[in-house]
């Protein structure tokens, strides 16, 4: 459903789509080669049933965010990808393939490009127009590129978050402490896990049950209640034993905390991951059950556009009034902040912080962040290889150790087997060895691929990462809010990023507009590359991963950040007018 009420028709799904129900697995493939293979497998495991929150409909995550256009882009695509050489690109825009073309071994085998408007038309009202039409589609981060893993995906995002929060505020970890939030969906339904693998307590709103089931299914949340004084009760008793404890409440996230404010509950922290980006589709007016809700916005969608920023409004006031009381308040990407500010006026909502300023930014001046790979065998024993592979690469990383361990302890796979750690640049150039100039990334890649061409894992592994990363985005209400420079909204950043990836040889490169915040407020790039063990994998990976981290380094350097001019200089990163 768009702001203006208009719904594209809706479509019967792809009779393809109902055969995978999820990524082919084996080391059998039905393209011209991997390259090609990764992206067909990556697209199904994005529309996996246990990975995406309405495959029926393409939606990946966020609402809106999909896979591609319609069902019969859909099948376009995979026809298209079977058919494609080891030498063409196949061009996909906004979700629908339009064009192939020759080119070489060493080219991306697919380029994309999602929901990017010219800057004076770069506006919500102008995209559902172009969406009501079928003529474009809101990609997401991940969904469009066909790199999302499900919430296996964003836990160690959410818990390096925590854990940074932790050690800034409290005694390096969230014992005995209580982080109240809201949304369990595909990204946001991270949250109580990464508060228990930090040792916290954490409260969690979700209008929607079924999510609040599948992530207590899943083991991301412990336990559902059905009144929120049950759930402050439980969660102070744990918070005083000093145990681990996550609670999910049915509730509309504003009316929680409301509740928490009349009973003078005040949390130790407080945030917020519901989907406010869409003001439509992703943020559920007060009052209302989900069908209600979908009823209202289905008669009379300038009714329900304006109680979805009236309940905005009162979850905002609820969050500054908390950290008034004494919560650590920060947000957590969703851009509830600038919705207030715009459409309600206030001048107030960005008086509490975003979490990259608050608490990420000096991991993205190294060149750190998200940076993922899936099996596509489908088997989870080659992601427990790769697991060991990187503890023996990085022995003196405790921090990455516990984090492996967590995660083997209590991240259930989704789809295709897959794993997240934030590895950086970090290259030793002061070492002897050849390998001492490779960054941290690209000495894991060379690895696994080594590992797959010896055998040790069973089929290729593709590598790519969030488009939240250090060098890949340009977002004033994420990752680029309060730049040191000013430059919040220059987007040069992520066009060079695609470009200079495309150059060094990604498999995949693809470029958004929209991401988490919205139309109009970010763009962002991202990228893949196939470890089949092949020589050709090598030279890419070692330029990829070089490249990519990279770009985190000198976009922030530029910006006048110390930690990213100390790590150009400790690993030889060449700066031009590095003086001035």
């Amino acid at each position: 459903m768009s702001q203006d009420g208009l719904e594209p028709a809706s479509e019967t799904p792809s009779d393809e789509w109902l055969s995978y129900q999820g990524a082919p697995t084996g080391t059998e493939i039905e393209c011209e080669g991997w390259r090609q293979e990764a992206a067909l497998r990556m697209l199904n495991n994005n529309l996996d049933p246990e990975v995406a929150e309405d495959p029926q409909n393409l939606v990946v995550y966020g609402g809106a965010g999909r896979a591609a256009r319609s069902w019969d882009a859909y099948d376009a695509i995979l026809s298209e990808l079977r058919d494609l050489g080891d030498e063409e690109t196949l061009l996909v825009q906004s979700g629908k393939p339009v064009g192939r073309f020759p080119t070489h071994e060493q080219a991306p085998r697919v380029l994309i490009a999602n929901s990017n408007l010219v800057g004076n038309w770069d506006n919500w009202e102008h995209f559902h127009e172009l969406e009501a039409d079928g003529k474009i589609m809101y990609g997401q981060m991940t969904a469009g590129s066909w790199a999302y893993i499900g919430t296996q995906g964003i836990i160690q995002g959410t818990y390096e978050t925590l854990a940074e929060l932790a050690r800034q505020e409290y005694d390096g970890d969230l014992r005995g402490n209580t982080v109240v939030t809201s949304g369990l969906g595909g990204m946001s339904g991270a949250q109580p896990l990464a508060v228990t693998m930090n040792y916290g307590v954490c409260i969690v709103a979700e209008i929607d049950e079924s999510r609040i089931d599948r992530r207590i299914e899943t083991g991301y949340c412990m336990e559902k209640v059905e009144t929120l004084d049950e759930a402050i009760e439980r969660a102070m008793d744990a918070a005083e034993a000093g145990e681990p404890y996550s609670v999910g409440v049915h509730m509309n996230a504003a009316e929680m905390l409301d509740g928490m404010l009349e009973r003078d509950f005040v949390p130790d922290v407080i945030t917020d991951q519901t989907s406010a980006h869409d003001v439509m589709e992703g943020y559920y007016p007060s009052g209302y059950t989900i069908e209600e809700a979908g009823d209202l916005r289905e008669r009379d969608p300038d009714r329900y556009r304006e109680e979805s920023l009236d309940t905005m409004e009162r979850h905002l006031d609820a969050i500054l009034t908390m950290q008034d009381r004494g919560a650590v308040a920060f947000e957590y990407g969703n851009n509830i902040r600038g919705q207030v500010q715009e459409h309600r006026d206030r001048d107030d909502a960005f008086d509490f912080p975003g979490f990259v300023p608050a608490y990420i930014r000096p991991q993205f001046c190294r060149g750190r962040g998200p940076f993922r790979w899936a099996a596509l065998s489908g088997d989870p024993e080659d992601i427990r290889r790769t697991d060991e592979a990187i503890l023996e690469l990085f022995p003196e990383k405790e921090r990455l150790a516990r984090w492996i361990d967590l995660a083997q302890e209590q991240v259930q796979f989704q789809g295709l087997p897959s794993r997240v750690c934030w590895l950086g640049y970090n290259t030793d150039s002061e070492g002897d060895e050849a390998e001492d100039s490779l960054t941290e990334r690209a000495r894991f890649a060379l690895r696994i691929n080594e590992l797959v061409a010896e055998g040790e894992i069973s089929a290729p592994v593709v590598v790519t990462r969030d488009h939240l990363d250090a060098g890949s985005v340009a977002s004033p209400f994420r990752e680029t809010e309060d730049m040191k420079d000013g430059t919040d909204a220059v987007a040069d950043w992520p066009i060079l990023n695609a470009l200079l990836n495309c150059a060094a040889g990604a498999d995949i490169v693809s470029v958004h507009d929209g991401g988490g915040v919205g139309i109009g407020n970010s763009l962002h790039a991202n990228n893949h590359v196939v470890l089949d063990g092949s020589e050709l994998a090598e030279k890419k990976a070692r330029r990829v991963f070089t490249t990519d981290p990279g770009m985190g380094v000198v976009r922030h350097a530029d910006a006048g950040y110390e930690e990213a001019i100390d790590e150009a200089e400790e690993s030889d990163v060449p700066i031009p007018m590095r003086d001035n």
